[in-house]
């Protein structure tokens, strides 16, 4: 693991800025570790929410967390980070989620990145959520089991009925 501390300007799109960073450090999989700054608008998709909520006006970053990834190789890779976010608002009303695209830095954002070169991350569909999750590959061969290209998967000894049953409970809906 690389660390990779960067600072934001007044103007840029918080998600375009670190995905660019990511990407200009040639790496396919990193995650956000903190961030802080403020905002001068914001989108956040709350929980179970269709579109985003946006925000305008001073709002500071509360804290920031989150995977970056991208499908696809190459200049044609398109993102898929999933990047979560507290902000305040200039009341101290405390909002957070999924942070969407049009997040514009007010004075600046502080952000420290875990860069994972030995690794790939990609959203692909998952049957058992129904929504693109993360799928993490090795990227080259490394001591011990994993091989080049391999998916790694948390090793929870989970079998479809159970995986299926977890994901109801989670979404408060009857399993299959």
């Amino acid at each position: 693991m690389q660390t990779l501390p960067i600072r934001l300007n007044p103007g840029e799109d918080l998600r375009t800025a670190i995905e660019a960073a990511v990407r200009g450090a040639n790496c396919r999989a990193a995650f956000v570790l903190s961030g802080i700054g403020s905002l001068s608008s914001a989108g956040l998709r709350f929980a179970g929410a269709e579109q985003p909520r946006r925000l305008t006006g001073d709002m500071e970053i509360l804290s920031l967390s989150g995977t970056v990834a991208f499908n696809g190789a190459g200049e044609g890779a398109r993102s898929s980070s999933h990047l979560h976010m507290a902000l305040s608002t200039a009341t101290g009303e405390v909002l957070g989620g999924h942070v969407a695209p049009g997040c514009t830095v007010r004075t600046t954002a502080e952000v420290l990145l875990a860069l994972l070169p030995e690794w790939e991350f990609s959203r692909e569909p998952d049957a058992a959520t129904g929504y693109d999750e993360l799928v993490v590959r090795a990227v080259e061969a490394t001591k011990g089991d994993l091989q080049l290209g391999d998916q790694v998967r948390a090793g929870l000894g989970l079998q479809g009925e159970d995986v299926a049953d977890a994901v109801a409970w989670a979404r408060k809906t009857p399993p299959p």
